[in-house]
């Protein structure tokens, strides 16, 4: 199913569930689609929820606009897709990219439509070092992903997922192949541009005065061996800046708890949910 944004992108969306069952609303993460959520989705619709995710423009099946894809207008699309399904007091889930929009969206638009928020291996409150931001990561890993992106996004891409970002590279993992070919293939599916621009979008936005415009009940969640956003500079200042949210650590997790803690994931957000 699709809308049509003011700029004529088209949004792609999932709506799973009962339709009168309160709304838990899915952003993803980068590089990928609302097929990331699909294993919170489909247990969290089983208990009676009402599951939303969209494509984030010029990802998965969403339209490529060779412009917009920055983080004002990621949230702007989201309002557009609330809007659209008639969605109110909502429980909005980020995951990494996707929690960067969530926080972006309630910067802009405020609580009016949400009831609670989760923010999960999220990328806020900015990820590039800065004067102010000295635990960030710095420019030259951020140039070096869109240098790996322009030479060869698929192998690019698989080395990505067949290493941090499930945390297949540690000792000991478990590894799933059907997971790496599935990110790479959502991955794959994104924009060329969209994919390049977003690298800009995820790492260089602050969202510090966004989080501090929460207020709705919050929780934070993050693994304490995520790779690709390093807890420290990410949940550890969030969970700080957000008037009075909750940080749970996932033990060892990876930056993909929606797969390598499924079960532990889907019980925390239906608890959440259900609180």
């Amino acid at each position: 199913m699709y809308i049509t944004t003011k700029d004529d992108t088209k949004i792609y969306y999932k709506d799973w569930g009962p339709k009168d069952g309160h709304a838990i609303v899915f952003s993803h993460g980068w590089p990928l689609s609302s097929d990331a959520w699909e294993a919170q989705m489909f247990f969290l619709a089983s208990h009676g929820y009402r599951c939303i995710a969209h494509d984030r423009r010029g990802h998965g099946r969403s339209s490529q606009p060779w412009d917009g894809n920055e983080m004002d207008t990621y949230a702007d699309d989201l309002e557009e897709v609330l809007n659209a399904l008639e969605v109110g007091g909502a429980m909005l889930v980020g995951h990494s990219t996707g929690g960067g929009e969530v926080a972006r969206y309630i910067g802009r638009y405020g609580t009016l439509r949400v009831s609670k928020a989760v923010l999960m291996g999220a990328v806020p409150p900015i990820m590039l070092r800065t004067e102010a931001n000295p635990g960030g990561l710095p420019m030259e890993v951020f140039d070096g992903f869109r240098a790996a992106y322009l030479a060869d996004r698929a192998q690019f891409f698989f080395d990505v997922a067949s290493g941090p970002f499930f945390g297949f590279n540690r000792p000991g993992a478990k590894v799933s192949q059907g997971l790496i070919h599935a990110w790479w293939m959502q991955g794959m599916m994104c924009g060329h541009k969209n994919g390049y621009d977003c690298i800009k979008a995820f790492s260089e936005t602050d969202f510090t005065e966004d989080l501090q415009k929460f207020d709705v009940p919050t929780l934070v969640i993050h693994g304490d061996d995520d790779q690709i956003v390093p807890i420290g500079a990410s949940a550890m200042l969030s969970s700080q800046l957000i008037p009075n949210a909750t940080l749970k650590i996932y033990p060892g997790g990876s930056h993909s708890l929606g797969d390598t803690a499924k079960d532990q994931l889907n019980a925390d957000l239906l608890e959440f949910a259900r609180a």
